[in-house]
């Protein structure tokens, strides 16, 4: 006997809608969340249960405390409702799903051994985001009073004074303001940076992708957290799309009536670009690590093939995705064989 339950999950209380296998209603129920009271609910349910919730800000918690109370969790992202929507009506929509096995889109929540340094990862790319807000802020004051800024010296201390002067005297106070805060959050930010490499380190996978051209420790850290384990996909390819690099092919208007009144495919011109759907950070940490081999690396073998490609005609933003690509393939091939960089083994050209 299974029994297919589906949660909709707010910051107060829980709708748990559970359904037979023949799509048989069986109850609503509404339960604090409180994981307590959510893991008593499913030991009330007769059968073997398969849980099903949508990805959101307590998806990770509940995933973790009540996978051992379930044959099958699932996570899926959030869709949009174009119907009349409640918290009911929700519930039951993903019991549903996980019954016929429509569940379109599932989130990987297992963490291993790396809950901590996904945390510390994600922490970090906040404050990251806070000290660049702050810079911003600070360019904008002086771009806001005439004052040009080129470049990153207007973050320094020892000029700071000087370009604080630039200033009119009514803006000069909230200057010095900004300048505070941005000192402050650096501060955080070179912590979290400390504490992250620190915990990464305590897996020693990360120092063996280190070792990869354009990744080092940060970039390590992050994929760590975010891959979790290399088994997840079987070719390069997957790992390609997972991470945005994946190209694909978009056409519309495909078919034409021909004389006999048929249909027929028409020649036209498909736009190739990369899949959508995908994890932003791996996609910014691999763009980011092909980009430092080429402003950075410039004697690598790897920059000799992203320069070859240049003087076959390739434009410089495709050459740097299919060098993204490449560092993609290698992280994942060194982290299934658990080796370190080999730069004959690992220099292949790229086609």
């Amino acid at each position: 006997m299974e029994r297919f339950i589906g949660l909709d999950v707010h910051a107060a209380s829980t709708t748990c809608a559970v359904i037979d296998a023949r799509g048989k209603r069986v109850r609503v129920d509404v339960v604090e969340t409180n994981g307590q009271a959510l893991i008593e609910f499913l030991k009330l349910q007769p059968g073997t249960l398969r849980l099903c919730l949508e990805e959101g800000t307590q998806a990770m918690w509940l995933a973790e405390i009540l996978t051992p109370h379930v044959a099958q969790l699932a996570v899926v992202h959030v869709s949009q409702s174009r119907g009349p929507k409640d918290d009911e009506r929700d519930a039951l929509a993903l019991a549903e799903q996980m019954r016929n096995g429509k569940l379109e889109t599932t989130v990987y929540k297992h963490v291993g051994p790396f809950g901590a340094l996904r945390n510390l990862v994600k922490t970090h790319a906040m404050v990251v985001r806070d000290v660049v807000r702050t810079q911003n802020r600070i360019r904008a004051l002086f771009r806001s009073r005439g004052v040009p800024v080129v470049g990153k010296a207007v973050y320094g201390t020892k000029e700071r004074e000087a370009w604080v002067a630039k200033l009119p005297a009514n803006a000069q106070g909230a200057g010095r303001l900004l300048y505070a805060q941005y000192d402050a959050v650096n501060e955080v930010r070179e912590e979290a940076e400390k504490k992250m490499v620190e915990e990464s380190h305590r897996h020693p996978i990360t120092r063996v992708l280190e070792t990869c051209p354009g990744v080092g420790p940060i970039r390590a850290a992050q994929i760590v957290s975010v891959v979790v384990t290399p088994d997840r996909f079987r070719k390069r390819q997957q790992f390609w799309s997972y991470c945005g690099l994946g190209l694909v092919m978009r056409s519309s208007s495909d078919w034409v009536k021909s004389e006999k009144g048929s249909w027929e495919r028409a020649t036209v011109n498909k736009t190739r670009g990369l899949n959508f759907n995908h994890n932003h950070l791996l996609k910014q940490v691999f763009k980011g690590a092909a980009t430092t081999i080429v402003t950075q690396l410039s004697e690598h073998p790897l920059h000799a093939d992203y320069q070859r490609m240049l003087d076959g005609g390739t434009k410089p933003n495709l050459a740097k995705v299919t060098l993204a690509r490449k560092v993609a393939s290698i992280v994942l091939a060194m982290w299934k064989h658990q080796e370190v960089y080999d730069t004959v083994k690992h220099n292949k050209p790229s086609s």
